[in-house]
C-alpha cells in the first residue's frame, strides 16, 4: 500500500465515523423538535440552549472519533514508499477498492482520488500502457482480432477469474482465454470506477478503445465487446459515444454481448429509490434518507438502464422511480446479443419472475418490458436457468453460447448442467 493511500483511508474512515456522530445528531434534533414545537413560543429559550449544547457535543464526538484513524493513518504512512506497490495490484485490495468504488466511487473521485480507480486495460492484474510499445510488449501475440471485457457494479477486471473451479478440480479459464486458443481473440480487460456516471465511463472507454487501436501492434480487423451487468450498459453507451465523437474504433465492432445487463432497470436499485424517497418524508428519518441516497451515481443509473448523460442531466437523482432513458440505437454493422440467467428453470417461472438472477430480473436483461424495449433480434438471445448473475462471468455453458455465436452457430445444445430455454426466445414482459 502506498503512503497516500493510506492516508486517503484514514481520511476516508475518520470521515465515516465523524459522519456516524453527526447523523446521531441529526436524529435527536429531529426527535426533540416534535416536542418544542408543541410547546410553542414558550419552549424557544429551552430549545435554543438544548440545540446549541447538543450540536457542540455532537460536533466534539464526530471531531474526537475522526482525529483517531487520521492519526494513525499519518503514523502508518511515514513507514511505507510513496512510490510502492498500490493496494489495486493484489487481488484482496482489487476487490476492496472494486467494491468501494462501486457504492461511493463518484466521491472519491471528487474527495480520495487515490481510492479512485482510473479506467484502465489490465494483463495480469498489471495496468498496460496505451502507446505502441507498452502494448506490444504486453501482447506480444497480438492478434487483427479484439475482445474488451468490461466488469461489472463492485467488481474488477480479476472478475472474470473468480468462479468456482471446474468438476474434476481444475482451475476454470476465462472466457479471454478461451477465445484466444479457440477463435483468435487478443482479450483485453478493462477495469474502471463503477460509481461514476454510466455515461462517464463510456465516454472514456471510447476514449480508451481509440487510444488501443490506434496504437494496436497490427492493424484491428474485428472488436467484441462483453459487458458483464453494468459493464453491458458501459458498452452500449461506448459505442454510442464513439459515434457521436467520430471515433474510428466502433467501425470494427462486430459484436456487442451484455451478460445479466439491466437494460430496463435493477429491482434492488429501485427498491433504494424507494426506500430513499418514503425516509425522506418524516424529519425523525430523513438522516437515514440522507445515509440511502449517498449510494454512489453508478448505482443510481442501474434504475433504469440510464446509457447517456442526457439521461440524468436535467432531473434530480433521487425523484421518485422517473423513468428518464432514452433508447441508445444499436450500433450499426455490430450485432448485440443478450444473456440472461434466472435461479428458477424457466424465465417466467415464479421465482424467476419475482427475483431473476438474484439481481437483475429476465424482462431486463432481455430488454424485454412493458413500457420499454431493447431491439435484440430474435435468435440473439439466451436464458439459462438455475444460474445467478455472477455465474454469467464464469461458466462453461455461457462460453459455449458465446462461442457458437462469434463461430455463425445460431445455438447450443443444453448442457446438463445448466438448463436453457430457446435462443431467442421471449417470455411475458414483466415490471
Amino acid at each position: 500500500m502506498q503512503s497516500r493511500e493510506i492516508r486517503a483511508a484514514g481520511e476516508l474512515l475518520a470521515a465515516a465515523l465523524g459522519g456516524a456522530s453527526t447523523f446521531v445528531g441529526e436524529i435527536h434534533g429531529a426527535i426533540s423538535s416534535r416536542p418544542f414545537a408543541g410547546v410553542g413560543i414558550a419552549g424557544a429559550p429551552v430549545r435554543a440552549i438544548h440545540d446549541r449544547v447538543a450540536a457542540t457535543a455532537y460536533r466534539t464526538v464526530a471531531t474526537g472519533l475522526g482525529a483517531i484513524p487520521k492519526a494513525g493513518a499519518a503514523l502508518m504512512a511515514r513507514t511505507l514508499p510513496a512510490d510502492g506497490p498500490s493496494v489495486s495490484h493484489s487481488l484482496p485490495g482489487s476487490i476492496a477498492l472494486g467494491a468501494l468504488n462501486g457504492a461511493i466511487g463518484d466521491a472519491l473521485a471528487r474527495e480520495h482520488e487515490e481510492l479512485a480507480l482510473p479506467m484502465t486495460l489490465r494483463l495480469h492484474g498489471q495496468e498496460v500502457t496505451r502507446d505502441r510499445g507498452g502494448l506490444a510488449g504486453a501482447y506480444a501475440d497480438a492478434t487483427p482480432k479484439l475482445a474488451v471485457f468490461v466488469h461489472g457494479l463492485c467488481e474488477t477486471d480479476e472478475a472474470w477469474l473468480l468462479a468456482a473451479p471446474h468438476p474434476d478440480g481444475r482451475p476454470r479459464r476465462s472466457y479471454g482465454s478461451r477465445l484466444q486458443q479457440d477463435l483468435g481473440y487478443t482479450p483485453l480487460y478493462v477495469r474502471y470506477n463503477t460509481g461514476l456516471r454510466i455515461s462517464d465511463n463510456g465516454r472514456r472507454l471510447s476514449e480508451i478503445l481509440e487510444e488501443a487501436v490506434e496504437a494496436w501492434p497490427t492493424p484491428v480487423e474485428e472488436i467484441v465487446l462483453v459487458g458483464h451487468s453494468m459493464g453491458g450498459l458501459v458498452a452500449r453507451s461506448a459505442c454510442h459515444y464513439g459515434c457521436e465523437d467520430g471515433a474510428a474504433w466502433p467501425g470494427s465492432v462486430r459484436h456487442v454481448f451484455c451478460l445479466g445487463s439491466p437494460h430496463l432497470g435493477a429491482p434492488l436499485e429501485k427498491a433504494a429509490n424507494l426506500a430513499g424517497y418514503a425516509l425522506a418524508r418524516l424529519p425523525e428519518t430523513r438522516p437515514l434518507a440522507e445515509v440511502v441516497n449517498g449510494r454512489s451515481a453508478g448505482i443510481k443509473d442501474l434504475r433504469f438502464g440510464s446509457c447517456v448523460e442526457e439521461d440524468w442531466c436535467d432531473g434530480d437523482p433521487d425523484e421518485f422511480l422517473k423513468d428518464r432513458c432514452r433508447e441508445v440505437p444499436f450500433l450499426e454493422g455490430a450485432t448485440y446479443y443478450f444473456i440472461a440467467a434466472t435461479l428458477s428453470t424457466e424465465a417466467d417461472g415464479l421465482l424467476g419472475s419475482l427475483v431473476g438472477d438474484l439481481l437483475v430480473r429476465f424482462p431486463s436483461a432481455s430488454g424485454n418490458g412493458r413500457r420499454r424495449r431493447i431491439p435484440f433480434e430474435v435468435g440473439h438471445g439466451r436464458h439459462f436457468g438455475r444460474i445467478t448473475h455472477f455465474h454469467l462471468l464464469n461458466h462453461p455453458a455461457v462460453y459455449e453460447q458465446i462461442r457458437a455465436w462469434l463461430a455463425g452457430t445460431a445455438a447450443i445444445e443444453s448442457p446438463p448442467d445448466a438448463p436453457v430455454t430457446g435462443a431467442g426466445a421471449q417470455t411475458p414482459p414483466s415490471a
